[in-house]
């Protein structure tokens, strides 16, 4: 009796063991949807749809995109942005005030027939020209006498940029007095206490990949009746 006893207690866990190996079995090998698969280091990472704690970095190309498309193709904005991205150094405000200088020194420079002082700012044709137009008012025994009063605006209407030439377009507007005297000193043109109010529509250029940063006249109209 003594051995049978343990010997029935063996039986009893032997089948309880069983029992306990098949339940885990039955749970352990069910797939309930909720298990962790493991990782494909070649698959795209999964899509969220939680924004809250994502921080989207600016595409830049896609801004410039986005800038160039706000403009026409041929309009002066677009012009000025082409320049912009060519040459970083450009500025619209600087541009403007170095032409408004420009301006009243070649007026001034043309009204004196200092050709010395027009050369670096006109281009070779256009400098052809106002030498010549010097040169003939000289020999008609010419003088011109121009005060510029005040610039009133300088506004930027035509902006280009072709084969690294950039062209800049500008309408002043501003007060002068001009008179032209003969070899007698006679007024033939213009009052001495008149200031007239004048529009005038010069083209500056330069080249974008030269290190001189100065640009040149390269062209000069009024505004059409």
């Amino acid at each position: 009796m003594g051995i049978g006893v343990p010997f029935l207690d063996i039986i009893l866990l032997a089948l309880f063991a069983g029992f306990v190996i098949f339940k885990l079995r039955s749970v352990l090998g069910r797939r309930t949807g909720h298990e962790r698969q493991r990782p494909d280091p070649f698959a795209e990472p999964p899509k969220s749809n939680d924004n809250g704690n994502i921080v989207r970095l600016p595409d830049r190309s896609a801004e410039a995109d986005e800038a160039e498309g706000a403009e026409e193709p041929g309009s002066m904005a677009a012009g000025i942005m082409r320049i912009k991205l060519a040459d970083e150094r450009f500025d619209e405000r600087e541009f403007l005030h170095g032409a408004k200088m420009a301006f009243a020194m070649i007026v001034e420079a043309f009204a004196k027939g200092d050709v010395d002082a027009l050369k670096p700012l006109l281009s070779r044709e256009l400098f052809g020209g106002f030498a010549a137009a010097i040169e003939g008012r000289e020999k008609a025994g010419e003088t011109q006498e121009t005060t510029i009063v005040t610039v009133r605006s300088a506004d930027i209407v035509e902006a280009t940029l072709e084969d690294h030439q950039a062209k800049v377009t500008v309408e002043f507007v501003s007060e002068q007095v001009k008179v032209t005297r003969n070899a007698d000193g006679e007024v033939t043109e213009g009052e001495p206490d008149r200031i007239d109010i004048l529009t005038d529509i010069w083209t500056f250029a330069r080249d974008i990949r030269s290190r001189d940063p100065n640009w040149a006249l390269v062209a000069t109209r009024v505004p059409e009746d």
